[in-house]
């Protein structure tokens, strides 16, 4: 199941299929994605009940769909409740490039991103050019949490997690290292493009075997599979939650692979007009392109 959030006068849930949009609210469904998380087993056996009809009568779905062709895509949670949880230096050779410790992190690296940093496919990255000029890509796999929950063991972690989307934690690389912190440098407005859909965690299926990309302008930046990762989805889901509360519409960015661009010789680093796409295989493409001055 793939669902989508489009602009219809405001934010509005759609079920994607194929390549048309099923109004969320029109086929009685809660019209929100957070409604829709919070609504639980209901709604999803609801949506799943609506799709077997619609796949059995092709004149019902063109009366209750739109073209996704026409459509704005929004961020799947346009405002997230809370800020998106952040995983740094999660594959190995992305940790190497960074030169930020030695060997491989212990435990898991946390940051987070502010809700004001989320933007849908197709809009445009800010340019923040009075703040910073060194902005950087960062193409990771998003798991959205469905089931809330506390002290969640490992092998039961991924039960909680409904989907996935494309993320691309854009950073202000001088920012970053300016105040050794990286809540500022990676909290710019705009700087967590989102989408272009959630993947339910079923249609997916192993988080840890899909393959991962970022191209700029066309050309290939990064490019590995989700195997790659030090701490697996499923182990960030329980340690996250160990003495601290998940909830549904909780965003999980995995972190990124080597290839981004403060790491090349020499730097490189996006301006605008660039477009950049981060491709995840089983779920779709992100593309977003650098405002202007």
């Amino acid at each position: 199941m793939r669902l989508a959030t489009y602009d219809r006068g405001g934010a509005r849930l759609a079920l994607v299929v194929d390549d048309r949009l099923v109004d969320a609210a029109g086929a009685g469904l809660p019209g929100d994605m957070l409604s829709f998380l919070d609504a639980g087993a209901s709604a999803i056996a609801a949506a799943g009940s609506v799709l077997e009809k619609l796949a059995r009568d092709a004149a019902a779905l063109d009366r209750a769909s739109t073209p996704l062709s026409g459509a704005t895509l929004l961020a799947p949670v346009p405002r997230p409740r809370r800020n998106v949880i952040c995983v740094g230096l999660n594959y190995a050779e992305h940790a190497a490039e960074s030169r930020v410790t030695q060997g491989l992190p212990e435990y898991p690296v946390y940051f987070t991103k502010p809700p004001s940093t989320v933007i849908g496919p197709l809009a445009a990255i800010p340019w923040h050019g009075h703040v910073s000029t060194r902005i950087d890509w960062e193409a990771e796999l998003v798991a959205m949490i469905g089931i809330g929950g506390r002290d969640i063991p490992e092998e039961r972690a991924l039960e909680h997690v409904f989907g996935y989307t494309v993320g691309n934690d854009v950073t202000a690389r001088d920012l970053q290292a300016r105040h050794q912190q990286w809540y500022k440098g990676k909290g710019l407005d705009g700087f967590c493009p989102l989408g272009p859909w959630i993947v339910t965690a079923d249609e997916l299926g192993d988080p840890q075997d899909v393959r991962l990309q970022l191209r700029v302008n066309g050309e290939t930046k990064q490019n590995a599979s989700t195997d790659d990762m030090i701490f697996t989805v499923a182990q960030l889901v329980s340690n996250l939650s160990m003495g601290m509360t998940l909830e549904p519409g909780d965003l999980i960015m995995t972190g990124t692979p080597s290839g981004v661009g403060f790491a090349r010789k020499p730097p490189e680093y996006l301006k605008p007009g660039d477009v950049v796409e981060a491709e995840i295989e089983g779920i779709g493409v992100l593309r977003n392109t650098v405002a202007g001055e």
